[in-house]
């Protein structure tokens, strides 16, 4: 439990970031989407799979990027 704390946390925040609560909830959401469609013959609608991924890429390139950007201290 202490390990999603972490992980979904930023450095300097005390609640949990949005843009990788909803990374993290929409990868596991693409990663069930692939297990079923590989091993328990469901189709999953392409459109729908293709979203998913554009958010997780989008929200992993966001949350990578804020360690990039310079932060002024106060």
């Amino acid at each position: 439990m202490n390990f999603f704390t972490k992980m979904l946390s930023g450095e300097c925040e005390q609640n949990p970031s949005s843009k990788r609560t909803i990374t993290f909830l929409a990868f596991l959401l693409l990663a069930t989407g692939f297990i079923a469609e590989m091993f328990f013959e469901k189709k999953v609608n392409p459109q729908t799979f293709d979203t998913m991924m554009y958010i997780v890429i989008g929200g992993l390139g966001f949350t990578a990027s804020e360690k990039f950007v310079s932060k002024e201290k106060k």
